[in-house]
């Protein structure tokens, strides 16, 4: 069964259901992205029914052009629909959309559904769309996240309206009903099913569950696969669709626990018990009983392997390959076992299915010349009755010549054969239907608690949504009007809950009741000459025809009722009538409308099923009156005069009024179920489909009540919170409702919004506007910011370079200083002098160096030591783990066989406790034989006793009566004396019996006086009975005056007070503008002294900028005069330039061997980074290569378990039909001589297949001499990674040759890469090879499956024909040899007959064909004549009935008048006895208006004080302790009131006792006054619920808000910690930036250090000279240094900028990088701190030269134990290629087995083979027959495909007319709205003459049965008379 599980399928864990619930934050950023325009985005028609978004482009008058993927379109303005901001994508509730329109509905349900949230609400329903899939958002896990939450606080499912219906049945402790409706397909039975399991989980009782006892909750969920399997099939939408509506109440006890379940079923589909189209198919049950789960079903049933043998189930499909019938039908039989049905009730269920199936293949025959028919096939008539109880003979004859009654007579009458198969098709369509009803019965009763008390219910309505088909029939009537009232029920119901809101938040409203949208057409069915009630008139007359039905339908209703109109025969051309529903207009078509609404049965046939021996049937006809026994029922009396047949529409009505008082009763939830496509692919949704049915659904028209009112509301801190920023100042007040009052009045008109006391209401599309407004302000005050931000960057830069301006004043001052004091000699040796301070002593430095590399050679030496230890022991464990790992395989192989062991013995004691049971329930079922046998023996051993009783007292008894005769014979002598004196008395007697007839005369005629008396006396009664309902009318609509002035009073009174608080608003609003006003004024004043301030500066500023223009201007003229002084240097430069590089010859020659040193150790430390990037990769190569052999080889590993286990189930079908194939020779060696001739075709057959299996062996031998190759690729693999790890181990002693080995090294291992690499994709392209061969050996075995079923079917041809041959056998020897000569010639003349009628035939069928033609161009003609004839006829009617009925109107309102007058006179009289009673009531009234006014105070009291507690609530002031202690005051006065309030009513009693004469008025008043009392009492109750509803909301507000600002909080730490971190990044750049000034420093002193040697070498030279090339060498230093110094500081401020830059970003983006920026703060941190540990690395690399060698040493140790591994795992790899070698040999050894088990089932096949090889010729020739069939079907197909395209297209232009059509329909309608009123007076009068005629009929009645009074009476006097006489 679809959606049932089996116990314990489910053990895993719960997957998560959150991604299938709610909106990612990805989702949310992606939508938010998309572009959009609030003045420009539109929705615009695509042509297909859906919508595609564009951008207005301009628009003129009422044509607009929208631009559509750069595609221009001009269109009506009405065709466009505004588009809703992003904020509102993927909206949980549509309501809340701020553009409700159709295109916003589908985009949002279609975005939700491609996201797979099919779950979302619009308002009240919840709208499922169908997921086509399994989703995991239905398991425990689920169910808890939605137990006990709010419908906000969790997305949109099914177990949020669950809950939320099961937690107002506990609070309010009223019942609930959840409405399920959609289409076949849609959903709908798997919702309601999840959402009986969701209360079923919710409501489980507590405590230990006994193993014997089933549970309710169990009981509850069994009830689906019992009315699944009889109450479902397969449509050609949907595989398994629920055929019938049902309601479903779980009743719950006080404390919300299961109490019990009870179900009601409604219109179950007859018409598919006996025909179902040819993709359809009928009812599961059928199907199921055709399999094996139930073992001795079958027998029991006399049904056979094929379902071809029945007729009525095999007309369309029979399998469905998403329906497993066999799972399903155990299923059924466990939930018969679970719901207590019992065995004998459970097989009677079965048999009665059975038979109808049977019943389809009863046969009648032609009876002679007659038109009367007679049985044929008796053997199906015998298994019929025998499964119902009843003789085979009698049943037939009942249906070939029912009785019937023909005044007080039984007369049978004859039928012919298509009457006979209609009865038969009825009864079985009748029986079907009371079985299933019994089983609902049946359900009802064991899903009854007794034990718990019932309290509440929550019901669930499964049932049909609006269907609008091509042809729609009485079906799609009864279901359409079905969904008007529920439709009208919803309005009502949702515009209720509505106004409660607006009246709750006291909000400006006016109530609307709009559930009477729909009164219009509920009141055509239901009125009394409503379309109901014709159809049951016209069904109660013999002679009515569905033409006379149509032609009263249309003589009452067409022109007449608004929603009656002509039918579009643009479907069907056959439809009759049309009805304007709410979800459109739909065309009915009228055709066997009687017949379906009466549902003949034939009553003979049901007295037999009555009498019948079968239990069930006798109590599913029980309510049948049957034949014969109306004349017990006259006996009895004449109590059930009247209770005629019933007719489904009557049932059908009062099952619906039962169904809308409940639903009425209840507090109702919604769910519509929506079918996304056609297809049934899951993500895609087809837009027509989708609208077609929100449409049919009413949630369009939900959608159109919400226009009317305020669709959108926002709480007052969300909307503060969003919409705040377009306050203009600062608020005035803290009140969150006067800032909200405040923004509205300044931005929306009045009527656009509305303030209530705890949110704000706007209407549709004012969010929007709101939305723009916002956008705007925001994108003003972000460019102002950013406009801010560049200023001040600007003027940052600004400083610095006027900071490098001034420092180039100091800088030349300097340099001016050095060219006046460079030939200055004192000068000279202070620069000489000034680098020798504070000089390092180069030799100490040396000694401390050389010490610290002996120490660090000895630390290197102990650490290698330490390695090679460490290296042994890490060997050492390696080893230990290979040893471990090794047992591990070995245990494992262990435990896999110990596994399997256990699994197949578990299998085993499965199996023989399946034998055990089985054995067990046949040993007590013929125990309970047994004990039934012993029982009839007794009983008939007392019947024997009995009887010879009754013998023994016989013969006494005859003795008896012969004396008695003797005596007799003479009494019988002494009469005859006596009758002669008789005679003549009686001739006297006759003359007295003439005078006592006149005398009866008379008193004929008195009596008849007399009923003339009686007459005029009742119609005086009737008078005067219609001036008292006259009166009492009057009487009612004073009291409804009155009632409605007191609440027009009260309205009133509240809009006074409503009036007065805006008042009061409105004088604080203009304070507050006030206030305001003198704000801004402060503002603007302030701002023009800022502005004067700022232009005072900007004149400052102008004066600085030419003085630093003048000072540009000189220092540019110094800037030359220096250029030129700086080529003059140059000069001397390029001179001393030659000494230079002779100087630097000598000095690189003196640190050449420092600088070598340095280089190599560079070199090294890049070997060895290089080396461990290179080993690392290397690493990760071997561990994924590792990974990748070992997945690989568990894929083969589990590949070849399943070819094994695909072989042994393989094995076990050979093995079966091996033992098949024993019994069928057996069986079949009677027949063996006919089975010779076949023999020779099946030995090729059986070579041929051997040839094929051979073939299939060497193909497998040659797959594995593919993978033995592929093994020895690896060997030589494997052992050429040993060559190259040896390669490696001779490399450890040539450290020169390094770079040139790993150079190899990397070579070799890209070598083999690819080998692997090439090996892995020639293992795959085996293992697909091997795929293929493996599905090829699957075709093959499925040929060989078809061929066995083949075997069975000839088999099973082979029995029947056995049997016919028996059955020939013994007519042959009965009759047959008398009658073959016979029998040879009427066969000849019917053969030569035969020839003739195809002859004429053929002839027939050509001019029929041509008669068709000319048929159907008549009908068209014929169609359009009287079309224009029935227009010009009803137009005639309907004007002669207006003339008529005026005529009649006029006389009916004279005779009115003159009745009136006289009530006039009458009913003023009464008054005026009514004013004085009156005036003494009104005493009493006010007394209690009195006590009422008390208690009106006291409510103002409570309102006040509820009013003072919102107050300190919002301020904040009290605490919740202090509002609960305030709670229970008010609990404690509510029960003073109260008490009050039985006081008062005490006292009203004693006034009542006081005053008896006036009980009836006091009575009236006291019951005003309880309903006042009442409605005061639940209006304190409903401000109690208000009160505690608005604190629950302050506490959530409050709630959020700590949330809110907790995470502000922790958004703010974060941001500190992310500036914090910044900061640090900014002081570590700073810190870079100073050690590269201490480098040039270092640098500079470097070269001041060369200077002087330089000096010393060249003192021979002059001083002058010596001291110009001095100054020009520092003066070159200088420069370099500041240019570097400018190049530094440009990187520097680039860097900053870059910096800031990437400051703003992050500031960007620190609302999307919250969440990582911790994770990235780590790893930042460890970097930086890696960073650090690499530059301490760095430092220290110039100790380490010498260590670098070992290390590398150690690396190349390292790589070999690397290679080991690999060899290690090599070895693995080659142990699991010989366990698949091992597998392989035993996969061979198994087909070596297989092939002989073939050979022997071949060799024991060979005979039978021979036998079936004629029958298999036959069947191929059948067969080549049926792909000719198939062949031109398919053709046909194609053509019918292109035909249907083309329809499609006829259908879409066909739509566009229907458009065009529409609006002249609208037109029409408002002619025939003024015709709407004359009809519905013509109505009441009609109604009104309808209300006298059954008067009169009463009247007549009751006469009548006077009149039988009198008779009697009259018999009495005469009977008396004669006695006296």
């Amino acid at each position: 069964m679809p959606g049932n599980e089996k116990i314990g399928s489910g053990t895993g864990v719960d997957p998560d259901p959150a991604p299938y619930l709610y909106v990612t934050f990805d989702m949310k950023r992606n939508d938010m992205s998309k572009p959009y325009d609030p003045k420009k985005s539109y929705w615009v028609p695509d042509g297909e029914g859906g919508f595609l978004e564009g951008l207005l482009e301009s628009e003129n008058g009422g044509k607009v052009v929208v631009m559509i993927q750069h595609e221009k379109r001009t269109l009506k303005k009405e065709q466009i629909q505004q588009v809703n901001p992003p904020k509102f994508e993927k909206c949980e509730d549509m309501s809340n959309l701020t553009y409700l329109n159709e295109a916003s509905v589908l985009h949002n349900l279609k975005a939700r559904y491609q996201a797979q949230l099919i779950y979302t609400y619009s308002g009240l329903f919840c709208v499922a769309i169908n997921p086509y899939k399994r989703l995991p958002i239905y398991t425990n896990t689920t169910v808890k996240l939605y137990l006990g939450k709010r419908r906000t606080e969790v997305p949109p499912h099914l177990f949020a309206i669950s809950d939320l219906a099961y937690r107002n049945m506990l609070d309010k402790g009223v019942c609930q009903s959840i409405l399920v409706t959609g289409e076949s397909g849609a959903g709908k039975t798997e919702n309601t099913k999840k959402v009986i399991s969701y209360f079923a989980m919710v409501g489980a009782r507590d405590g230990p569950k006994t193993s014997n006892k089933v549970s309710l909750e169990d009981q509850i969920v069994q009830t689906n696969p019992i009315l699944e399997s009889f109450g479902n099939a397969k449509t050609a939408r949907n595989d398994n669709s629920s055929r019938f509506g049902k309601f479903i109440r779980i009743h719950f006890n006080s404390s919300g626990k299961l109490a019990g379940c009870d179900i009601e079923t409604y219109l179950l589909e007859k018409a598919r018990i006996t025909f179902q189209q040819e993709v359809e198919r009928s009812y599961h049950i059928f199907y199921q009983m055709m399999e094996p789960a139930v073992p001795d079903l079958k027998k029991k049933c006399f049904l056979s392997n094929d379902i071809y043998d029945y007729h009525f189930v095999s007309m369309g499909k029979t399998k469905v390959p998403s329906i497993d019938d066999n799972e399903d039908l155990e299923f059924t039989h466990e939930a018969f076992r679970i719901l207590c049905f019992g065995e004998e009730n459970t097989y009677n269920v079965y048999r009665a299915t059975a038979a109808v199936m049977h019943m389809g293949e009863l046969k009648f025959k032609q009876k002679g010349r007659e038109e009367q028919c007679e049985p044929d096939n008796p053997a199906q008539a015998k298994k019929v009755a025998a499964l119902l109880g009843i003789e085979p003979e009698s049943m037939m004859k009942a249906f070939c010549k029912p009785k019937i009654k023909v005044g007080t007579e039984w007369v049978t009458k004859g039928q012919n054969i298509d009457q006979s198969y209609h009865s038969v098709a009825g009864i079985a369509r009748g029986l079907y239907e009371r079985v299933f009803n019994f089983l609902v019965e049946k359900c009802n009763e064991t899903l009854v608690d007794d034990t718990m008390k019932k309290v509440v219910f929550i019901g669930v309505l499964d049932i049909a949504g609006f269907e609008i088909f091509e042809f729609n029939g009485f079906e799609q009537l009864c279901i359409n009007f079905c969904n008007e009232k529920l439709q009208q029920f919803f309005n009502h119901h949702m515009f209720v809950l509505e106004q409660e809101e607006y009246l709750k938040e006291g909000i400006d409203w006016e109530m609307v009741d709009f559930g009477m949208d729909l009164q219009s057409c509920i009141t055509m069915f239901e009125k009394p000459l409503g379309i109901l009630s014709i159809l049951e008139e016209e069904s109660l007359f013999p002679k009515a025809t569905d033409k006379t039905f149509e032609d009263k339908l249309k003589a009452n209703h067409l022109g007449k009722s608004p929603n009656f109109v002509k039918a579009i025969t643009k479907h069907d051309k056959n439809a009759h009538f049309a009805i304007v529903h709410y979800a459109g207009t739909v065309s009915y078509n009228v055709t066997s409308w009687l017949e379906k609404n009466k549902d003949p049965l034939n009553d003979t046939v049901i007295e037999l099923l009555k009498s019948g021996e079968n239990k069930l049937i006798n109590h599913v006809f029980r309510d049948h009156p049957g034949q014969g026994r109306e004349e017990d029922g006259d006996q009895k009396g004449k109590k059930k005069k009247g209770g005629g047949a019933k007719t489904v529409s009557t049932f059908y009505t009062k099952q619906l009024n039962s169904l809308m008082t409940t639903l009425h009763a209840t507090e109702p939830h919604f769910i519509r179920c929506i079918i996304p496509n056609t297809h049934k692919q899951p993500g895609q949704i087809e837009p027509a489909l989708v609208l077609h049915q929100l449409t049919c659904n009413g949630v369009l028209e939900g959608i159109r009540i919400c226009m009317r009112g305020f669709p959108n509301r926002m709480p007052y801190p969300e909307f503060i919170f969003r919409y705040g920023i377009l306050q203009n100042g600062k608020p005035n007040s803290s009140d969150e409702k006067v800032q909200a009052a405040a923004i509205c009045t300044e931005m929306l008109n009045k009527e656009k919004y509305r303030i209530g006391m705890c949110k704000i209401f706007f209407r549709a599309g004012v969010l929007g506007y709101l939305e723009e407004v916002r956008d705007e302000k925001v994108t003003r005050m972000i460019r102002y910011m950013q406009g801010y931000c560049y200023g001040i960057l600007r003027r940052r830069d600004f400083l610095k370079r006027k900071q490098q301006r001034d420092l180039l004043v100091v800088i030349q001052k300097l340099f001016r200083r050095y060219l006046t004091l460079r030939h200055w000699g004192w000068f000279s040796i202070i620069q000489k002098t000034k680098p020798l301070i504070g000089m390092l002593n180069i030799e100490e430095e040396i000694n401390i160096l050389e010490e610290a590399a002996t120490k660090a050679v000895d630390e290197v030496q102990f650490e290698a030591t330490e390695k090679k230890r460490l290296e042994s022991a890490n060997t050492r464990l390696m080893e230990e783990k290979m040893a471990l790992l090794k047992r591990i395989e070995i245990e494992q192989g262990d435990i896999i066989s110990l596994q399997e062991r256990q699994a197949k013995a578990a299998a085993q004691k499965a199996d023989l406790e399946n034998q055990l049971d089985e054995m067990s329930e046949k040993i007590k079922a013929e125990e309970n034989r047994k004990e039934e046998l012993i029982k009839e023996k007794r009983a008939i051993e007392a019947d024997v006793s009995n009887v010879r009783g009754d013998l023994s007292d016989l013969e006494v008894h005859v003795q008896k009566a012969e004396q008695e005769r003797a005596n007799k014979d003479h009494q019988l002598r002494s009469l005859n004396d006596d009758i002669a004196s008789k005679d003549e008395l009686i001739s006297k007697l006759n003359k007295e019996k003439k005078h006592f007839l006149e005398i009866n005369g008379k008193a004929v005629e008195e009596l008849q006086n007399a009923d003339e008396k009686v007459s005029h006396l009742t119609m005086v009664k009737n008078k005067l009975e219609q001036t008292l309902d006259d009166l009492e009318d009057n009487l009612e609509r004073e009291r409804r005056k009155r009632n409605e002035e007191e609440k027009q009073r009260r309205k009133i009174e509240g809009d006074v007070k409503l009036t007065q608080e805006a008042i009061i608003e409105l004088e604080k609003g203009k304070k507050e503008l006030d206030q305001c006003l003198a704000r801004k004024e402060r503002d603007i004043a302030e701002l023009t002294g800022k502005l004067s301030e700022e232009q005072s500066g900007v004149s400052k500023l102008t004066k600085v900028i030419k003085e630093t223009q003048a000072r540009v201007e000189e220092m540019e003229e110094e800037l030359e005069a220096e250029r030129q002084a700086r080529g003059k240097a140059e000069r001397q430069r390029s001179e001393l330039a030659r000494e230079m590089e002779e100087l630097t010859e000598r000095i690189e020659e003196a640190g050449g061997a420092t600088q070598a040193q340095m280089e190599l150790n560079k070199k090294r430390e890049a070997e060895v980074v290089r080396m461990r990037k290179d080993l690392e990769e290397i690493n990760i190569q071997h561990e994924a290569t590792i990974f990748s052999l070992k997945k690989k080889h568990q894929d083969a590993i589990g590949e070849m378990s399943e070819q094994i286990e695909q072989l042994n189930k393989l094995r076990a079908k050979v093995e079966k039909d091996n033992s098949n194939i024993k019994h069928e020779i057996d069986d079949l060696k009677v027949i063996s001589d006919e089975v010779i001739r076949a023999k020779a075709a099946g030995e090729k057959a059986g070579k041929t297949l051997s040839t094929q299996l051979s073939d299939l062996n060497k193909k497998i031998s040659e797959v594995n001499l593919q993978v033995n190759d592929m093994e020895l690729g690896n060997r030589k693999s494997a052992s050429e990674n040993s060559e190259l790890m040896r390669q490696l181990d001779d490399v450890d002693s040539n450290l020169s040759m390094l770079h040139k080995i790993r150079h190899q090294l990397n070579n070799e291992l890209e070598q083999v890469k690819k080998m692997y690499d090439e090996e892995s994709k020639e293992r795959q392209s085996t293992l697909g090879r091997f795929r293929n061969l493996k599905h090829e050996f699957d075709g093959l075995a499925a040929v060989y499956e078809e061929e066995v079923t083949a075997k069975e079917n000839f088999h099973r041809q082979c029995q029947k024909a056995e049997e016919e041959t028996n059955l020939w056998r013994l007519k042959y020897e009965k009759d047959g040899i008398a009658k073959i000569e016979e029998l040879e010639n009427t066969k000849m003349k019917l053969q030569a007959r035969l020839a003739e009628c195809e002859g004429t035939v053929e002839n027939l069928n050509t001019k029929l064909v041509q008669l068709e033609k000319s048929k159907n161009q008549l009908q068209e003609n014929i169609e359009d004549i009287t079309a224009k004839v029935d227009q010009a006829n009803i137009i005639n009617i309907q004007m002669d009935k207006k003339l008529k009925q005026f005529d009649k109107v006029v006389h009916d309102w004279k005779i009115k008048a003159d009745n009136m007058s006289q009530e006039l006179e009458y009913s003023q009289r009464d008054c005026r006895n009514v004013s004085t009673e009156l005036f003494r009531v009104k005493n009493g009234y006010e007394e209690c208006m009195g006590q009422l006014d008390e208690v009106k105070r006291e409510n103002k009291m409570l309102s006040d004080d509820i009013r003072d507690i919102m107050e300190q609530i919002s301020e904040g002031g009290r605490s919740i302790h202090e509002i609960e202690k305030q709670r229970k005051r008010l609990e404690t006065e509510k029960q003073e009131l109260q008490a009050a309030l039985e006081e008062a009513e005490a006292t009203l009693e004693q006034e009542e006792n006081k005053n008896a004469r006036l009980q009836l008025e006091i009575d009236q008043v006291k019951n005003d006054i309880e309903k006042r009392l009442q409605e005061k009492e639940e209006e304190f109750e409903i401000t109690k619920k208000n009160h505690h509803r608005m604190t629950e909301q302050i506490q959530e507000t409050l709630e959020d808000e700590s949330k809110a600002k907790a995470e502000l909080m922790r958004c703010r730490k974060k941001l500190e910690a992310d500036v914090s971190e910044l900061e640090g990044a900014l002081e570590q750049a700073n810190h870079v930036h100073e050690e590269n000034q201490r480098n040039i420093r270092r640098y500079q002193d470097l070269i001041q250090k060369a200077n002087i040697n330089l000096e010393e070498e060249q003192q021979a030279k002059d001083l002058a000279r010596e001291n110009h090339v001095n100054m020009d060498r520092r003066a070159h230093s200088l420069q370099n240094a500041l240019e570097e110094a400018r190049t530094i500081l440009d990187q520097t401020d680039r860097a900053r900028r870059s910096a800031e830059q990437e400051v703003g970003e992050c500031h960007e983006q620190l609302s999307d990088l919250s969440m990582q920026n911790q994770s990235l703060a780590g790893a930042r941190r460890k970097l930086e701190q890696e960073a650090e540990n690499l530059r301490q690395d760095c430092d220290d690399m110039k100790g380490e030269a010498r260590s670098c060698e070992e290390r590398a040493r150690n690396a190349m140790i390292d790589a070999a134990k690397l290679a080991e591994e690999l060899r290690v795992e090599q070895e693995h790899t080659a142990h699991a290629e010989q366990a698949r070698k091992m597998a392989d040999a035993l996969i061979k050894e198994l087909q070596m087995k297989i092939d002989d088990v073939e050979v022997s089932s071949m060799k024991q096949g060979k005979k039978v083979c021979s036998k079936l090889e004629s029958r298999i010729k036959e069947l191929e020739s059948e067969l080549d027959a049926e792909q000719r069939r198939l062949g031109d079907n398919s053709k046909n197909l194609k053509k019918g495909e292109r035909r249907i395209k083309e329809i499609e297209f006829q259908s879409e232009e066909e739509r566009k007319q229907a458009g065009q059509m529409q609006e002249l329909v609208d037109r029409l309608q408002n002619k025939l709205r003024a015709f709407k009123r004359q009809i519905e007076e013509a109505e009441e009068i009609a109604a009104l003459n309808l209300a006298k005629y059954r008067k009169t009929q009463g009247d007549a009645e009751e006469a009548e049965e006077r009149a039988t009074l009198t008779e009697q009476a009259a018999a009495k006097l005469k009977s008396a008379a004669r006695a006296g006489y």
